[in-house]
């Protein structure tokens, strides 16, 4: 961690015209979760005293997801797109009296590392500029450095040939002390070809005035940014490819790692064993020792040790899901605990729901929760048996140690202990299925 206090800017207003998309770039969705969320989530760890995020196109969808992602972010507005330097000087306002090191990051650029960022806020010049070797260097600023640190950022098409040969160049990223922002950006001209303000132009303006700029380097893969849909796509792969690699590192068992779809906040234990073909949405926490089998969906759920979920089940926002619970095939639950030891074997559906420890829900049971206006809640207490192809018609509370019988329809609470039948009366007709088959018979000859 560093002695100074931080301050994260990160610029999220561009269109991203190349991507061919009405949404934000920003907005793009890698990991299970926006572009953006990536560069809030590695700057979290600097424990920033401030985070602005600078919106332009698409502003109000940008501050809502950002709203979801960061409740403690502040939004600035950049109505006019003119430059990086005019994007952080419309941040600036926002940090107030902060003292400290700011730290500008991109909402397209999402795998700029852990380390990187603490090298980035830890470093004693006064200006740090990110950059990479590149393999193949192509219209990125050349870096020129010398034995006093960084000399000046060289765009490609003002560079000599002894200069375009360089390879270190510049990722756009740059930490730089609050007050040192506050005394330059105004000074920035936007003299070129674009008539923008270039947040580049800084380290030139900071090294002239005598402050000492410095460049620290990151992995090349680190600077991707996405730009167009195929780089969306070439991001994702790397993404989960490191995901995938990390889980395995920290001990979870992957059947088929390559089958197995990660978000950013995937969370999983040691010892958790991990199926084919299984897809985690943003929000889930598995502990160690719970078992996921093949072709699951889970999203905003919490899975604990021992739990086991699947084949072809379906894990939605809210699903709370306790020690040794068992969730069989094409089970789908919904905003509800199930606590320890309950079993749902198959072909169910639990929405807005608490179920007691250790009781049993038969197949085909479904808390019938929406009532076409709102959503009510079904209770079912502990040790209690719920017959298969139930129909729960909430708001109903079930008792402990109660059962209901098979194809009830259940509208009324049952009491503990208690049992439930719903059904309609069985009327048996000796020998009229025969009767019937043979007059349909009949009538189709004809």
């Amino acid at each position: 961690m560093t002695e100074k206090p931080v301050a994260l800017i990160v610029l999220a207003a561009g269109q991203g015209s190349r991507m061919q998309s009405d949404l934000p770039k920003v907005l793009h969705r890698l990991g299970g979760l926006p572009l953006v969320a990536h560069a809030l989530a590695a700057g979290r760890v600097l424990g920033p005293q401030a985070v602005v995020v600078v919106a332009g196109h698409g502003a109000p969808a940008v501050a809502k997801a950002v709203a979801k992602l960061d409740p403690d972010a502040q939004i600035a507005l950049q109505d006019q797109q003119l430059g990086t330097a005019h994007a952080v000087s419309q941040a600036l306002p926002l940090l107030g009296g902060f003292e400290g090191r700011v730290i500008v990051l991109y909402g397209d650029t999402p795998f700029i590392g852990q380390e990187t960022l603490a090298s980035l806020a830890a470093h004693p010049a006064d200006v740090v500029v990110l950059g990479f070797k590149a393999a193949d260097p192509g219209r990125y600023g050349r870096l020129v450095t010398g034995p006093e640190g960084l000399e000046r950022i060289v765009e490609y098409k003002d560079a000599d040939e002894a200069t375009r040969a360089i390879r270190l160049v510049n990722s756009g990223v740059l930490a730089a002390d609050a007050a040192l922002l506050r005394a330059f950006l105004p000074r920035i001209g936007n003299r070129n070809a674009a008539g923008e303000y270039y947040l580049t132009d800084l380290p030139g303006l900071a090294r002239e005035a005598g402050h000492r700029v410095e460049v620290v380097t990151c992995d090349e893969a680190e600077t991707l940014g996405i730009n167009t849909r195929t780089e969306l796509a070439a991001a994702e792969a790397a993404f989960q490819a490191r995901a995938r690699a990390q889980a395995l590192k920290d001990g979870v068992t992957l059947a088929d790692p390559a089958t197995v779809w990660f978000a950013l906040d995937t969370c999983i234990g040691r010892d958790a064993v991990i199926g084919q073909n299984v897809v985690f949405g943003p929000g889930v926490t598995v502990e160690s020792g719970a078992e996921i089998l093949p072709f699951c969906h889970l999203e905003g759920c919490h899975v604990s040790a021992g739990a086991t979920v699947g084949p072809f089940a379906r894990l939605r926002p809210g699903a709370e899901l306790g020690g040794d619970v068992h969730v069989g095939n094409f089970v789908e639950i919904k905003n509800s605990v199930l606590d320890e030891g309950v079993k749902v074997g198959h072909l169910t559906y639990l929405g807005d729901a608490h179920i007691g420890e250790a009781t049993n829900i038969g197949a085909g049971t479904v808390t019938c929760n929406y009532d076409g206006v709102g959503k009510h809640r079904t209770e079912i207490g502990a040790h209690a048996f719920i017959g298969s192809d139930t129909m729960l018609v909430a708001p109903v509370r079930v008792g402990a140690r109660a059962m209901t019988g098979s194809g009830s329809v259940i509208t009324q609470d049952v009491p503990d202990d208690a049992l439930a039948l719903g059904r309609a009366k069985q009327v048996t007709k000796p020998g009229l299925a025969t009767r019937l088959m043979q007059a349909l018979r009949q009538k189709k000859g004809n």
